[in-house]
Formats: structure tokens, C-alpha cells, sequence
């Protein structure tokens, strides 16, 4: 298998998206990578489980991608062997009007995983500087008193938002949640064949929708906005990476290779020492439970 280098994959620096990869080869074929990603999913299900007793550490997994580039499924294959104790998952759809009463962040905030857990943003924070950047109409919702039109959408409004979502990062960072931030980068050749998909496989119709073609339509301004978001937000303390779905099972290796190869860096994180009371112990608690 070819080896996976973080720094392939990781934004460092200013990026023009066209220029970045929808495509990787790992050199395998597609059971050998399935049975690859296998592997990989178990030993960050054993990490978590070495997390959840340390009890110091959440990790905030927030995938983004365009329409069809595999983020359920990649969800679904990743994480399989967690213990479903360890991980929530959040998909973030169209705010309801609970949500709209508070500040965009604050969904974001109360679904952040507790110490221990991993949590999954199924979309994201981001999508409040992308659908809302290419629908600006939707900002009118959100009852900002300094937003009466949408001419009060402006660049200085744009600005404030990214400050916030950087600030709102680095504030769950300093406070022990690991971040990552995957950008699944599907063409749009692929995403024409996903969609060809949806219309012909029966079992598969439910997840068509009309819209999926309006939004196609606007597949320029979309990447405008990604290529922006990505540049203003990727930082040591929460990177994003471009991670090529054109393939899913080569997507979701890559995935779950970044995040084991990341974690295991941690040598902090130990399952706690019993308590020598306790371990002192061990022999006499065995022995009254054999008697019981």
C-alpha cells in the first residue's frame, strides 16, 4: 500500500481548490483497502477506549463536502467498531426555530462531545459561511439586530463571522477537544455519476431530491466559498484536510489513517493506574467473588 503522509493531505498554507486532489491512488485494490480501513477503524476503537478512561480529551470530527461526497457512509465505515458509548454523531440541517432564538454557534456548542468521546458534525459550524454565504437571504432569519437587509451582508459582516468560528475553535481547543476538519473533495464529473445513481437504483431514490439540481447549478460559488473558508480557517490547533472522495473506500482510509496517525501522538493520553488500596487488593476481591 502507499504510504499516507499527513502532509499530502493537510492544508498549511493558502490553497486554490481547483488545484487540489479528487482523486488518490493507494496502489490496492478495493477489498484490500476496505480490509486495510478495518483495521484501522479497531485500533481507534481501542484509542477511544483508552480516552474514555482517561476522561481529559474530546475529539470534534467535522466533515463538509458538497452534495453526494460520501459523508454518511463514510461515518457508517469509520467509526463501525466504537463502542456506541464513545461516539455521537450530529447532522446539521435547516435551523429550527429553537435554534434561530439563539446565536448560530450555539447548536454547534451544546452538541460538542464530553471528555472521552468522539463527536461527529455531519456538516458543520461552516455551513454558516457557505450555504449562508451562497444564500445570503437565509441570514435574515437569524434575527441579528445589526442585519435589517441584505445589503447589511457585507464583506466586514463576513469577516466578523470567520473571527467568531476561529475564536470559538481555539477556545474548545485550549480546553482539550482535538479537532479535525475534513473537506471531501468530489468533482463534479463524480458527483453528476452519484446523482445518475440516486435516479436509477429504486432503493436509492428517497435520497433525491429536485434541489440537489439547483444547487448543482451553483457549483462554482460553492467552491469560491470552500476555498475562502478553508484559507481563513485552517490553523495548527484545528487544520483542515482535503481528503480526495472521488473513491470512497480510498476517502475513508484516508480519513481514519489521519486521525490514528494524530492521536497516537499523544502519549499523555494512558488509562488511569488503579488506586494502590485497590491493587493491593486484586487477589482478595477475586477470591470473595469466587465464594459468592
Amino acid at each position: 500500500m502507499k504510504e499516507i503522509n499527513l502532509s499530502d493531505f493537510k492544508i498549511t498554507e493558502k490553497i486554490k481548490l481547483k488545484e487540489q486532489v479528487s482523486t488518490y491512488n493507494l496502489e490496492l485494490s478495493k477489498k484490500k483497502i476496505e480490509k486495510a480501513l478495518s483495521k484501522v477503524s479497531k485500533k481507534l476503537a481501542e484509542l477511544q477506549n483508552t480516552m474514555y478512561a482517561h476522561d481529559k480529551y474530546s475529539v470534534l470530527v467535522c466533515l463538509q463536502g458538497m452534495d453526494t461526497s460520501g459523508k454518511d457512509s463514510l461515518i457508517r465505515e469509520v467509526f463501525k467498531n466504537f463502542n456506541a458509548r464513545g461516539i455521537v454523531v450530529h447532522s446539521f440541517k435547516v435551523p429550527t426555530d429553537l435554534e434561530l432564538g439563539h446565536d448560530y454557534l450555539w447548536r454547534h456548542y451544546i452538541a460538542l462531545p464530553e471528555r472521552g468521546k468522539f463527536g461527529i458534525f455531519n456538516r458543520t459550524h461552516y455551513e454558516n459561511v457557505l450555504v449562508t454565504r451562497v444564500h445570503p437571504n437565509y441570514i435574515l432569519g437569524e434575527k441579528i439586530p445589526s442585519v435589517n437587509t441584505i445589503e447589511d451582508i457585507n464583506d466586514e459582516f463576513w469577516d466578523k463571522r470567520f473571527e467568531q468560528i476561529n475564536n470559538f475553535e481555539k477556545h474548545i481547543s485550549e480546553n482539550g477537544t482535538i479537532i479535525f476538519k475534513f473537506y471531501l473533495n468530489l468533482s463534479k464529473d463524480e458527483q453528476r455519476n452519484r446523482l445518475i445513481r440516486r435516479l436509477e437504483k429504486q432503493e436509492k431514490n428517497w435520497k433525491f431530491s429536485p434541489a440537489d439540481l439547483k444547487e448543482r447549478k451553483l457549483w462554482d460559488n460553492y467552491q469560491n466559498c470552500y476555498e475562502d473558508a478553508i484559507n481563513r480557517t485552517s490553523k495548527p490547533h484545528a487544520p483542515w484536510y482535503n481528503i480526495p472522495a472521488d473513491d470512497k473506500p480510498t476517502a475513508r482510509y484516508i480519513v481514519a489513517k489521519i486521525m490514528y496517525d494524530t492521536l497516537k501522538e499523544y502519549t499523555d493520553i494512558q488509562e488511569p493506574e488503579l488506586d494502590d488500596a485497590i491493587k493491593a487488593n486484586l487477589e482478595l476481591y477475586k477470591e470473595q467473588l469466587s465464594k459468592e
